[in-house]
């Protein structure tokens, strides 16, 4: 199985067959817009307009299940990304990341990924901030938090998770490792 097996719905209802997402090196999000860490959006713009000509996607999937932190509809979250971001990559409809209504593609995501790399002072941060507040991180495997990451390869292969503390320069070079691989 591979990402290219799932079907997801866009923002505006309809259906996208991920099998699009062949020969291409993706990114999937789950996101919020009112969160510490939705600034993220700014430099998430900017990767996915560097490096979108050489096969690159994001995939946006507002989550409400970290304190409620993507309220309104699929079209009020939009009109605040393309308004306080200028986003140019597809934001899909809003899903569960954990628990009985998970979308069939992050337990897929959360199932099949390398474990996090998490550092001393990140692992503690987890710990001490999110996992207090976080209701919804019940097993090890679970999303943590709005803005987790999972790096996908041509080839459809999860390459890599990033806890929503990850550096995104780091991020960036791993991208760039996996389009030169091509």
């Amino acid at each position: 199985m591979k990402i290219y097996d799932f079907k997801v719905k866009n923002g505006d209802g309809s259906e996208l067959n991920l099998n699009r997402m062949k020969n291409k090196v993706v990114l999937i999000i789950n996101t919020a817009t009112k969160c510490r860490f939705t600034p993220q959006y700014i430099y998430l713009n900017k990767l996915y307009q560097k490096f979108h000509d050489l096969g690159f996607e994001i995939l946006d999937f507002p989550c409400n299940q970290f304190g409620k932190q993507a309220p309104g509809s699929n079209e009020e979250i939009k009109k605040f990304c393309l308004v306080n971001y200028n986003t140019k990559f597809s934001q899909l409809a809003k899903i569960d990341v954990n628990g009985d209504n998970a979308s069939p593609l992050f337990t897929y995501l959360k199932d099949n990924s390398p474990a996090e790399e998490l550092s001393f002072i990140n692992k503690l941060k987890m710990q001490l901030l999110i996992k207090p507040i976080s209701k919804t991180w019940i097993n090890d495997n679970d999303i943590k938090w709005n803005f987790t990451k999972f790096l996908i390869d041509r080839k459809g292969n999860i390459v890599k998770r990033y806890n929503p503390t990850y550096d995104l320069s780091q991020i960036e070079k791993d991208i760039i490792t996996l389009i030169k691989m091509s």
